[in-house]
């Protein structure tokens, strides 16, 4: 099928490539020319605005948003549908907080425009590995979309998981998930990483880890790789970022009187990171680039700014 891609970053760009590859049309926008050329080069369509984009399309049209969340995709979704018209489709896959979904869906259902919130996960990888997707919306409209959701999902990585905002909320709720696995991961290093007296190998105690340990997992293999000698961990700065998700989790656990206190603590431990130093903020720090690309700050660019 055709589809329009707005947002032509790290993951909108190669989701374009990975829905290229399955054998889909895709009109790609983004406001900077270089990443519109970008996908272009690779084989994709591509508008200088939302209007072009949708003139671009045949019904049912049908447009994936992957802008950063809050007021620039409220604005993108609203842009869309005042260019989309009934029975069209649009389908927010960033990380948007659960409770814009609503919003969302109602301000195009005026026009008798769809919508689908779809939680997608990946990061940097998704092009290679595919992307698991938490689908939110009404079954007519999850249908309209359903050979791009197939496309860009592994085998088994896909479903329709509720209504309107239940694919946000699982996605959020994946995240949090992942802050705990990811401060497990950094406190255990740490702990390593201080026991001087054994003279241990991280990276080949990470190595060895991932094969029949209980504790293995994807993260534990994109550990694996920040520590490998040459990986540039020692020059990472212990200042980890969080997207926002961690906290959204945690305010729907307390409205809901859910005990989460791995995720809170995980939480609390990325803003205390802003004032800290240590091996398992490292790793913590290099885990959120190796997964999604997430920027990192180096000592030799701290000391220089």
């Amino acid at each position: 099928m055709r589809i329009g891609m707005v947002g032509l970053g790290k993951m909108g760009a190669n989701m374009t490539r990975r829905l290229i590859d399955k054998g889909h049309e895709v009109v790609g926008f983004d406001l900077g020319t270089d990443a519109r050329a970008a996908v272009a080069a690779y084989g994709a369509d591509t508008a200088s605005s939302l209007e072009e984009l949708a003139a671009k399309l045949s019904a049912p049209r049908v447009a994936w948003v992957m802008v950063p969340s809050g007021k620039p995709t409220e604005e993108t979704v609203a842009s869309l549908g005042q260019h989309f018209e009934a029975g069209d489709l649009v389908i927010d896959g960033g990380n948007s907080n659960f409770k814009d979904a609503v919003p969302y869906a109602t301000l195009l259902a005026e026009r008798g425009v769809h919508f689908v919130d779809a939680g997608t996960s990946g990061g940097v990888w998704g092009l290679e590995n595919g992307y698991c997707l938490m689908v939110g919306g009404s079954r007519e409209a999850v249908a309209i979309a359903e050979p791009v959701f197939l496309a860009l999902a592994p085998e088994g990585g896909y479903a329709h998981v509720g209504p309107v905002g239940a694919g946000h909320f699982v996605k959020m709720v994946h995240n949090g998930i992942e802050y705990g696995l990811m401060e497990a991961y950094a406190e255990g290093f740490e702990i390593l990483s201080k026991a001087d007296e054994y003279d241990l190998d991280l990276h080949e105690i990470a190595a060895i880890w991932r094969y029949g340990s209980v504790v293995r997992s994807w993260l534990l293999e994109l550990a694996e790789l920040a520590l490998r000698p040459g990986a540039g961990l020692e020059d990472i700065e212990p200042f980890v970022v969080d997207s926002g998700e961690g906290r959204w989790t945690l305010e729907a656990a307390l409205e809901r009187d859910v005990p989460v206190p791995v995720i809170a603590a995980s939480l609390f431990r990325r803003y205390e990171s802003r004032e800290d130093n240590s091996y398992g903020l490292r790793l913590l720090a290099a885990l959120r680039n190796q997964f999604g690309g997430h920027a990192v700050i180096r000592a030799d660019t701290k000391a220089s700014s």
